[in-house]
């Protein structure tokens, strides 16, 4: 015999609140009690899905350290996810309160930390001869074609800010969405210094992304993060300014450097320069003291914006 069960004041309470939310959706609070005496306890891996997550790391060669590369770059998109799940919400208006803006930009700037502090597992953490051997086998395939990272940056800034600066005095406010994703800085990054040809790395990356950043940059034209900022920026809000700030140097300069320190280190030896494997002019692409690109404009003097990356251009030339 089982022991008669008494239900405390409390549980009975979540049980009528239970039920009520139930009834709302004409379900039955039976019902999925009567689930619940069948189903099993859920589990750590498969709440994570742990063998379908371990199964996506496929290296293309023998190479031991292609494991790490190709690890790595899959953990670098899903903090991409995590950054755009914040910014979406903030341009679907969910959030109310300065106190929850705060804490998503603080949300944003650690993810960029942590993919920036955690960049040395590429620059230092692969075996150079390894890299060598492996990395031709990845062509035409470049991190420049992460379509999460343009999304961040979409949803992060007015278009014009995106804009190669070679461009931006061609383009005006009657322009349509497409003449502005044409001239993008990355896209510049992507072509022939000569010919001006675009790489295959970019016509691959168009023929899939295209639509649906065109898509994204329409939908957040007039409602992207620069936007949202307005209100606090004019209350002098001096803890969301310092975060957006901060937001503004991990993705435009320590990340873009991150890169760049990587690439000196695998892909220049005894003054010689290897390209990319997806074909990018990386030495003038990631360098932010090139690009200038800046999210927050407005929030940055005329001479900080001048001087935009160059601080560790010098720093590193000395020594």
């Amino acid at each position: 015999m089982f022991e008669k069960i008494t239900l405390s004041p409390e549980i009975t309470k979540k049980l009528e609140k239970l039920s009520a939310k139930l009834a709302r959706e004409g379900q039955n609070l039976s019902d999925y009690l009567e689930g619940m005496l069948h189903a099993d306890y859920l589990s750590y891996w498969d709440y994570i899905q742990l063998e379908s997550l371990l199964s996506l790391q496929n290296p293309r060669t023998e190479q031991e350290d292609e494991m790490i590369f190709v690890t790595y770059h899959q953990i670098t998109e899903l903090y991409f996810k995590l950054i755009l799940w914040e910014l979406e919400q903030i341009n679907e208006g969910k959030v109310s309160s300065s106190a929850s803006f705060l804490d998503k930009i603080l949300r944003i700037n650690r993810y960029f930390k942590q993919l920036t502090d955690s960049f040395s597992i590429m620059t230092e953490g692969l075996d150079r001869q390894q890299f060598a051997k492996f990395r031709m086998t990845l062509m035409p395939s470049s991190g420049f074609q992460s379509v999460q990272y343009r999304m961040i940056e979409i949803l992060s800034t007015n278009l014009i800010n995106l804009v190669h600066a070679d461009y931006v005095l061609w383009l005006s406010s009657d322009d349509p969405v497409e003449a502005y994703l044409d001239n993008l800085y990355w896209k510049a990054g992507a072509r022939d210094t000569e010919t001006g040809e675009k790489s295959l790395t970019l016509r691959q990356f168009e023929a899939k992304y295209d639509q649906l950043l065109l898509e994204k940059a329409r939908l957040h034209a007039d409602k992207n993060l620069s936007q949202r900022i307005k209100l606090y920026v004019d209350e002098g809000n001096v803890d969301i300014i310092a975060a957006l700030r901060e937001y503004d140097q991990w993705a435009n300069v320590h990340w873009p450097l991150a890169h760049f320190r990587a690439a000196v280190r695998h892909l220049v030896a005894d003054k010689h320069t290897k390209d990319a494997t997806g074909g990018t002019n990386w030495r003038r692409y990631l360098p932010p003291r090139f690009q200038r690109v800046v999210f927050f404009p407005d929030l940055w003097s005329d001479e900080e914006k001048e001087n935009w990356g160059k601080s560790w251009a010098l720093k590193h030339a000395t020594k």
